[in-house]
């Protein structure tokens, strides 16, 4: 039987979400700060968020999670305690921390719900962990948790395994259908200088393989930047309508680019992808994300008991830098 590991703990850090519809403002105002999006962008994912009451399935999601690693953890070892923390909505990895400080806590193998390697995706949450761990230390109380990073996983094998059954699931309502690899969109500066779109293709092919399809596209969703500013394409949308014209008339649609079926999986696939596929008159089916599959479950363990072995080294000073800020013509000209 596992001995606990003393003073240690694991650490789910997320996007965050809101829970009530007068959290949504808040929470993208925390999403977008210092980010140079139009406020008529940030009003229109407002809009997608009060299409479901103002609730993000995100924290419910995370909660489902926990709860499975828990179970997880308890049978099979590290026999550590649970944290979670956001990164834009409560519970805030700021509070989360100083929970663990006075629990005694003095360092965490943390997970954050992104498997792709980036700027957002991996080295912002080293930032958030950097700031935040500043903060707590910066109180009085005593020196904040260190924090453990898992470097992004998407090429481990229980990952494809993962994504292949969800996908397997899906294509027994349309088996004849094209294959279509989602993701949610960067801008073109943040996936030249990471491992972002090379991931994703690596992981797109090893689930196609899996369950058997040669043909296969990698498109993009979500884009929120200012509309001069080069992003990932082709979008979601506007390849629907090119495989529509070319004859195409089933869709199976894998959102490999996200860990749970959150709120850009249910707004930008399951309303307006639905809705476009409807009015082409094409048949749609989407996979599920990986969420609390069992095959993940196990991952995060796997993760977790080889971190603890050995520490996950940290990440290149000029790997997957900030993306480039679009220049703003001067006055006048």
């Amino acid at each position: 039987m596992d001995t606990p590991v003393d003073k240690a703990a694991f650490l789910l850090i997320s996007f965050g979400g809101p829970e009530r519809h007068e959290d949504v403002l808040p929470f993208l105002e925390n999403v977008l700060r210092g980010r140079n999006v139009p406020r008529e962008r940030m009003l229109e994912v407002a809009e997608h968020y009060y299409h479901f009451d103002g609730r993000s399935p995100i924290n419910d999601q995370n909660r489902e999670l926990l709860e499975e690693l828990r179970a997880e953890f308890a049978e099979n070892g590290p026999k550590l305690p649970l944290y979670w923390g956001n990164r834009n909505w409560h519970p805030m990895l700021e509070d989360t921390l100083r929970q663990m400080r006075a629990d005694g806590i003095s360092k965490a193998i943390a997970l954050a719900t992104s498997a792709f390697g980036s700027y957002s995706g991996c080295r912002q949450y080293c930032e958030d962990i950097d700031r935040t761990r500043a903060a707590v230390g910066a109180d009085g109380q005593g020196e904040a948790p260190r924090i453990l990073k898992i470097r992004p996983f998407s090429r481990e094998a229980k990952f494809i395994d993962a994504c292949a059954d969800r996908l397997s699931d899906a294509l027994r309502t349309l088996p004849e259908a094209r294959l279509v690899f989602t993701a949610h969109s960067i801008p073109m500066s943040m996936a030249n200088t990471s491992p972002y779109l090379a991931e994703l293709k690596d992981a797109s092919a090893a689930v196609a393989g899996r369950v058997g399809k040669s043909e296969w596209d990698l498109v993009y969703q979500s884009r929120s930047g200012p509309p001069g500013q080069p992003w990932l394409e082709p979008d979601i949308g506007d390849h629907l309508r090119r495989l529509h014209a070319e004859g195409v008339r089933e869709v199976a649609i894998m959102p490999i680019g996200f860990l749970s079926d959150h709120m850009e999986v249910l707004y930008d696939l399951d309303t307006e992808a639905a809705a476009l596929c409807s009015e082409l008159g094409m048949k749609m089916v989407r996979a599920r994300t990986v969420e609390t599959h069992p095959v993940f479950v196990s991952l995060v363990r796997d993760l977790v008991a080889a971190a603890l072995e050995h520490p996950p080294a940290a990440c290149a000073a000029d790997c997957c830098p900030p993306p480039a800020r679009p220049v703003r013509p001067a006055p006048g000209s």
